[in-house]
C-alpha cells in the first residue's frame, strides 16, 4: 500500500509545495531563497524564515510553513528543481 500524497510523505508537504508551485509571489521567494541561501542554510530553512517575516505563515489552506510535519528534505529537494 503507498502511504504518500499525491507524491509526497504527506498533504502538509503536499500542501506546501502546490502553494509554492501555484502562486508567483511563493514561486519567486522559493527561488530567491534557493540562490541566495546562507551555506549553512537550507533553502527551505531560508523559505520559512521569509515567510515568518512577511506574515504569511501559512498555505492559503492553513498549513503552516514550519508545520513540523513537513518534510524539510522533500521541499528542499522540490526547491532545488525551481532554479535547475
Amino acid at each position: 500500500m503507498n502511504n504518500t500524497y499525491n507524491g509526497y510523505t504527506n498533504f502538509e508537504t503536499w500542501n506546501a509545495s502546490l502553494w509554492i508551485g501555484n502562486s508567483e509571489f511563493l514561486y519567486n521567494t522559493a527561488k530567491a531563497c534557493v540562490t541566495y541561501c546562507e551555506t549553512s542554510d537550507t533553502p527551505y530553512d531560508a523559505f520559512v524564515r521569509c515567510m515568518n517575516n512577511s506574515e504569511r505563515f501559512a498555505t492559503g489552506d492553513g498549513v503552516k510553513w514550519n508545520d513540523p510535519l513537513i518534510n524539510y528534505d522533500e521541499m528542499n529537494e522540490m526547491m532545488n528543481e525551481l532554479v535547475n
